[in-house]
């Protein structure tokens, strides 16, 4: 199969899942016991408001009407509007997206730097000192729930030492003396572009702890994979002329080795990405961390069915486009892999 019919048979199966994904949640969303319209009016509504909505709202129309008309806007670009701040739900999330793909993208790389070159050492020492270590870390990493570590974080870093910051994204002190221009989203990136220093540094204090938390499960898996493929990786003939050639052990290990024993964690990788995005609700819960995660929680609190439908669409579509670009990178570092 050349490699154009096989990204063409993929983006076809993408679309499918996020049509699946849309259909699903748009009908749980409307069958559950609830009322958009009386939400939408407000507290104490009468029924002549309540009417009145229902109309506005389209939700006196079939559901499959609904549906038609939710997802013609949604290919027009149009996500629909949060029936609890009457907002557009695409400019709220201009918002709260990039503070969780800021949360999202710190947590992996501090995972996948972290965990990688400990998987290679770990299965270059097997049976040794760091091994041992790096297979408890591994363990506890995935093992221990995520809001255990962040409250235990909270606890040791905030309440006991008095070192970093327990909640938000910034403090009322900088947000008041040197705020943070927007201009991408991502405050690190804001305050570096417009020369912002202490508000970098605060931003950059405020993000440890979350991070940290939301990189444990991702941390944990990378160990466990990249050990594993390069204790495997290490019995093949190539190494074993490698090392007969008198190749730097280093050069060994982390070029000829770890090409070929990165094809599983890659995939180890996209788990962890996806993981991080899903997880990232209770940990933004956690530590008031205003993003994807806070938005969506509080529109489940309120009912807020367009922003969850919408929340969800998003994470789905961020799946999809991480296994595809996975599978692409997988193609491309190894020929071997099959187009199918």
């Amino acid at each position: 199969m050349q490699r154009w019919e096989y990204v063409f048979r993929r983006l076809i199966l993408a679309m499918v899942v996020l049509f699946s994904v849309s259909l699903l949640t748009f009908f749980i969303a409307r069958i559950l016991p609830s009322d958009p319209a009386a939400a939408w009016v407000g507290p104490r509504p009468t029924q002549e408001q309540i009417a009145k909505a229902t109309i506005t709202l389209g939700l006196d129309k079939p559901l499959y009407v609904q549906y038609w008309r939710y997802l013609s806007s949604l290919l027009q670009g149009d996500l629909g509007v949060s029936i609890k701040s009457r907002q557009p739900i695409l400019t709220e999330l201009k918002t709260y997206l990039p503070a969780t793909l800021e949360l999202v993208i710190a947590s992996m790389l501090i995972g996948e730097i972290i965990g990688i070159p400990l998987g290679v050492l770990s299965g270059a020492k097997k049976g040794g000192a760091l091994d041992n270590a790096s297979r408890i870390l591994a363990v506890a990493c995935v093992s221990l729930p995520t809001f255990f570590l962040g409250l235990l974080f909270q606890l040791i870093f905030y309440a006991r030492l008095g070192i970093l910051p327990i909640s938000g994204r910034v403090s009322n002190e900088i947000a008041i003396n040197n705020p943070v221009t927007p201009i991408t989203g991502f405050y690190t990136l804001d305050t570096l572009m417009t020369g912002n220093w202490a508000a970098f540094q605060d931003v950059f204090v405020h993000l440890i702890l979350p991070a940290v938390t939301l990189a444990a499960f991702g941390l944990g898996l990378s160990v466990r994979m990249t050990r594993a493929s390069i204790i495997e990786v290490l019995n093949e003939k190539y190494i074993l002329a490698a090392r007969v050639a008198g190749l730097p052990y280093r050069t060994i290990l982390f070029v000829l080795a770890l090409k070929n024993a990165i094809m599983p964690t890659l995939n180890v990788i996209g788990l962890s990405f996806v993981y991080a995005l899903t997880g990232s609700i209770l940990v933004e819960v956690i530590f008031s961390w205003p993003g994807l995660g806070l938005y969506l929680t509080n529109a489940v609190l309120s009912l807020d069915f367009p922003v969850i439908v919408s929340v969800t669409l998003i994470v789905a579509v961020f799946y999809v486009v991480v296994n595809l670009v996975l599978d692409l990178v997988q193609v491309a570092i190894d020929p071997r892999v099959t187009l199918s």
